[in-house]
């Protein structure tokens, strides 16, 4: 069996000193996709954030690729970082610059490679979401659809073998959240991708996850994991059953 590329061992998580979810262990397979789920509030970007070792966590273990975050030092931490893409919640483009400096940045900061080099690999990244044309464009001329794929783009820029997605569907209308979930899966199939997604958008998760992790905000735990349909059965966590069952069909 190979190495899980995800995997945290009864991980806590929160901010200001403060717990938001605890007792969280799951593992994510190469060319996975698994959703972390559960209605506003629960801890789902929070728990991301230490998953990818952007934030520490409170207790517990995780690992990427095989290491553990809280054995590196900083340039182990530093290196892994440069195998790991994350897609933050809203895009968070810097709007001073166009797509493809902002797809430059991960390139500047962790590729060592020349300004043509940068442009190269940046257009490429562009036209692998469908935004070629965008190129030279400014966030706040774009759609908000096309500013997501601007994020997917500068989260694949160092062809990272686990991509983190904070809400990528968020705000969108039906057909294009359905047109991005696509591009997800057209990426995660051609590049062998395991991908770690944050949603509360129950039709999308329906269409990308392999499995989900249920967050509970009351108990302030991982209540349960399954697929979509064994959240629906009438023995499922019922914190899980009702936030499924309000889209229960594709």
């Amino acid at each position: 069996m190979p190495e899980p590329r995800v995997r945290c061992s009864d991980l806590a998580v929160g901010h200001d000193g403060r717990e938001v979810v605890g007792g969280v262990s799951f593992a994510v397979e190469p060319g996975q996709v698994v959703a972390v789920v559960g209605p506003s509030g629960c801890g789902k970007s929070t728990l991301m954030r230490a998953l990818a070792g952007l934030d520490p966590a409170m207790a517990g273990d995780s690992w990427i690729l095989g290491e553990r975050l809280g054995g590196l030092d900083e340039a182990g931490h530093d290196a892994l970082l440069r195998r790991v893409g994350f897609m933050f919640q809203g895009s968070a483009l810097w709007s001073s610059l166009t797509l493809a400096e902002n797809v430059e940045l991960p390139l500047r900061e962790f590729a060592r490679c020349g300004a043509r080099e940068r442009r190269l690999l940046a257009l490429h990244k562009l036209g692998q979401v469908g935004l070629l044309g965008a190129a030279d464009k400014h966030p706040a001329e774009i759609s908000g659809g096309m500013a997501k794929r601007a994020g997917l783009a500068r989260a694949l820029a160092l062809d990272p073998e686990v991509l983190f997605l904070d809400e990528p569907s968020a705000g969108l209308d039906p057909v294009t959240s359905a047109r991005l979930d696509d591009l997800i899966l057209r990426l995660r199939d051609g590049l062998g991708t395991s991908i770690v997604l944050v949603s509360h958008e129950v039709p999308s998760i329906r269409r990308l996850a392999d499995f989900c992790v249920y967050l509970d905000p009351v108990s302030r735990t991982m209540a349960a994991t399954g697929k979509i349909d064994d959240f629906l059965r009438p023995d499922a966590h019922p914190g899980a059953r009702d936030f499924f069952s309000r889209h229960a069909q594709p």
